[in-house]
């Protein structure tokens, strides 16, 4: 039956996602590129470990247009409960014909989502197993950080804007990392943008896992932007495990940066393995007409040893820094007093004991200061020459 659902005092008319998957969906996913895993033999013994709190109804869960796709999943518009929730639908459609890897990943990322609470990260509603995998979170109606790019080329961002998203993008990292979760796949598809674009929503954790002393296997992230030491000149075995640690998505997280402040693809007309082949031989996006400290941070950043690599933390404060040192420059007047007044002010300009001047900021603060005694002072004079004169007057009357 089609299921119906009130919002904002109007009607909406959705299939449930039970009917919507046996109409629509099955036939739209078995004709997307998803061709290696239907090769693949189906694993029906496979148990979910998920707790029975985090599972939703299907039934209640009401699916519209789709709004985005992957490797593995498509994303629609839907409701749940008469909110608007984002549905990530996992290829194929039934259950039983999706293999172990990707059973693991859908359980590894519910698992994962349902633990993260930050601002800056994707929020969790439910998820469902059967008919199909299925997972609810909130809708972001923003473009991803990939495609906002895009549609600003070949102009460059605003350098407040950049460093902004750049910071909330750090944040939710410092989360994860304080949390014991390296996320692996850090890339600007995998950032939603929300829609007034001061923020972001870290999304996509099919790739996220829990940080551990062993070494891990090494097929995660996407070329462009993985690290080095998840590279080899030589040829891997699939399952053969290396040694690294949360410090590839300090890595990662440079070449997103990058990109918000150049508006460029990295490494542009590289295939993928000249990419990893480029990274592996210490070689860099070009750091031309950048600021010098930005210019630090990112080759801090992106360092071949992941140990020269700072913690999210420390960029935190960094990028802090650099906005507030923006903020000031902007906000500095430069016509803040008459030309009469100039000389006072240069002659009341703050030096510290050490000899250097006083940052921007006290500097803007002395010059604002100052200007206002000097305008209280004009007014202050100008009152007592007008009674001065007033005073004058009414003698004079008195005295004829």
């Amino acid at each position: 039956m089609e299921g119906r659902v009130l919002l904002n005092e109007q009607e909406y008319f959705y299939l449930s996602l039970t009917q919507f998957l046996q109409h629509n969906t099955l036939s739209h996913l078995r004709s997307t590129s998803y061709e290696a895993d239907d090769e693949e033999e189906e694993d029906n013994n496979f148990v979910f470990n998920i707790e029975q709190s985090l599972l939703v109804d299907p039934g209640h869960v009401y699916v519209e247009k789709m709004i985005g796709e992957g490797s593995y999943s498509v994303v629609h518009q839907g409701f749940y409960e008469n909110k608007a929730v984002a549905v990530k639908i996992i290829q194929p459609a039934k259950t039983s014909a999706v293999t172990r890897e990707h059973k693991e990943k859908f359980q590894r990322e519910v698992n994962l989502l349902a633990r993260m609470k930050h601002d800056n990260i994707l929020k969790f509603i439910g998820a469902s197993v059967e008919p199909t995998m299925v997972i609810l979170t909130e809708l972001v109606r923003g473009d991803t950080l990939q495609k906002f790019l895009w549609n600003r080329r070949p102009g460059r961002l605003d350098e407040k804007l950049s460093l902004s998203l750049a910071l909330s993008i750090a944040r939710a990292m410092e989360y994860l990392h304080a949390n014991g979760i390296i996320h692996r796949d850090l890339k600007p598809s995998n950032i939603l943008l929300t829609e007034d674009t001061k923020e972001i929503k870290l999304a996509d954790f099919g790739l996220a896992r829990e940080e551990i002393m062993d070494e891990m296997t090494c097929e995660a992230g996407t070329y462009r932007w993985m690290a080095p030491e998840l590279f080899s000149r030589d040829p891997i075995p699939n399952g053969v495990k290396k040694h690294y640690d949360h410090k590839v998505d300090v890595y990662s997280f440079a070449i997103v940066m990058w990109e918000l402040m150049t508006n460029k693809a990295p490494f542009k007309g590289r295939d993928n393995i000249s990419v990893a082949y480029a990274a592996s031989k210490n070689q860099r996006p070009s750091l031309e007409n950048l600021p010098e400290e930005v210019v630090a941070l990112l080759r801090s950043c992106w360092d071949e040893d992941p140990k020269v690599r700072p913690e999210f933390s420390e960029i935190i404060i960094t990028l802090t820094k650099l906005l507030e040192k923006l903020c000031t420059i902007k906000t500095t007047p430069t016509d803040v007093v008459e030309i009469e007044d100039s000389s006072r002010l240069a002659a009341n300009h703050v030096i510290n004991k050490t000899g250097s001047k006083r940052n921007v900021k006290e500097d803007s603060d002395c010059l604002a200061a100052t200007e206002k005694k000097h305008k209280t002072e004009k007014k202050s004079k100008k009152r007592g020459k007008t009674l001065t004169r007033f005073l004058r007057c009414l003698g004079n009357c008195f005295s004829l």
